[in-house]
C-alpha cells in the first residue's frame, strides 16, 4: 500500500489516533454519518466529525472505493485503466485545480491496496471547505443582498472567474451543479470553493461540447431568479469578449431541456411511496 499526504497541520497524530493511518484501518472505521447516494455501487462516503490535539472541531469526507467488477477490471488491465486508482484521480485533480488557481478540498491522506489487476481497493480524507453549497445558501443569499447589487455583483464576478479558470486551464468538471459550488461570504467579499472533482477531466477532443455541459449543468441548477436576471452577463463574463454568444447560448439552452428531460424520466421511473396505512 502507498499512501501520500499534501501537509502535515496535526493530521498525522489525529489520523493515528483514530485508526485512520492505514488502509485497513480506514475500511474498517464504523464511525461517522454516512452520506448515501444512489448509484454508488462499491463506492462509500463517510462525514468524520473529530476533534483535533488542539481540542478544535474538524470536519473530514472519507471516500471508500472498493474493488471494481471482475469483468471490467479485466477489460481495463491491458490498458492500464484499472492501475490508476479512483482516490489518486480525485488527489490528481485536486492539484490540478489548485495549479489553475481554483479554491478546493484539501487533501488529508490517500491510499491504495495494489493487486495483479493494479489497485483494488483505495481512499482518500479531504477536508470539508468553508461556506455552504450553493444548492442550499444561495438563495439566502440572493434574498439578503436583494437591495445590494454590489454583494451580488461580486458574487458573480467570482463566478466567472472559477469557471473560466477551470476550463482556461484545458479541464471539465462534468458535474458543475450548485450542489458542488461552495459560498463562504468572507469579509474580503464572496469566495468560491469547488469540490467533488472525481470526474474532472482534460477532455482532448469535442471541448466545446464538454465545456457546454458544465455551463447547462451550472445554469440549470441556479435559481430561476439569478437565471433571468443574470446568466446573461455571467456568460458574457466567461467569454470574455470572444463573441460567439448567441451560439454558446442556445447551445447550453438545448443542453438544459436535454438534463429537464432526463429529470423528468427520472422522476417517473421512481417507485411510488405508498400512503401511510396503505395495504399491498
Amino acid at each position: 500500500m502507498s499512501s501520500v499526504e499534501l501537509d502535515d497541520r496535526g493530521e498525522k497524530a489525529l489520523l493515528k489516533r483514530e485508526g485512520l493511518d492505514s488502509l485497513h484501518g480506514v475500511f474498517a472505521c464504523a464511525g461517522g454519518e454516512l452520506l448515501s447516494k444512489p448509484n454508488l455501487r462499491a463506492r462509500q462516503r463517510l462525514r468524520l466529525r473529530l476533534v483535533d490535539e488542539s481540542g478544535r472541531p474538524v470536519v473530514w469526507y472519507l471516500k471508500r472505493y472498493g474493488p471494481a467488477p471482475w469483468p471490467r477490471r479485466l477489460w481495463g488491465w491491458p490498458a492500464g485503466r484499472e492501475r490508476h486508482s479512483a482516490a489518486r484521480t480525485e488527489f490528481e485533480n485536486i492539484r490540478r485545480l489548485e495549479s489553475a488557481g481554483v479554491a478546493t478540498m484539501r487533501m488529508i491522506a490517500m491510499g491504495e491496496e495494489p493487486d495483479l489487476l493494479g489497485v483494488r481497493r483505495s481512499y482518500i480524507i479531504l477536508s470539508a471547505v468553508p461556506g455552504e453549497a450553493l444548492e442550499r445558501s444561495f438563495t439566502d443569499f440572493l434574498d439578503r443582498a436583494v437591495s445590494q447589487k454590489e454583494a451580488v455583483a461580486r458574487f458573480n464576478a467570482a463566478l466567472v472567474e472559477l469557471v473560466r479558470k477551470l476550463h482556461s486551464a484545458g479541464y471539465v468538471h462534468r458535474d458543475l451543479y450548485a450542489s458542488h459550488i461552495f459560498l463562504d461570504e468572507s469579509p474580503d467579499g464572496p469566495e468560491l470553493y469547488l469540490i467533488d472533482l472525481a470526474r474532472m477531466f482534460a477532455p482532448r477532443w469535442r471541448r466545446y461540447r464538454w465545456r457546454v455541459k458544465d455551463l447547462a449543468e451550472l445554469k440549470y441548477s441556479m435559481p430561476a431568479a439569478w437565471v433571468e436576471e443574470h446568466w446573461e452577463g455571467f456568460l458574457t463574463g466567461y467569454l470574455g469578449g470572444r463573441g460567439g454568444m448567441s451560439r454558446w447560448a442556445a447551445s447550453i439552452d438545448r443542453k438544459v431541456a436535454a438534463i429537464r428531460r432526463r429529470q423528468r424520466r427520472k422522476q417517473g421511473a421512481r417507485p411510488r411511496v405508498r400512503e401511510e396505512g396503505a395495504v399491498n
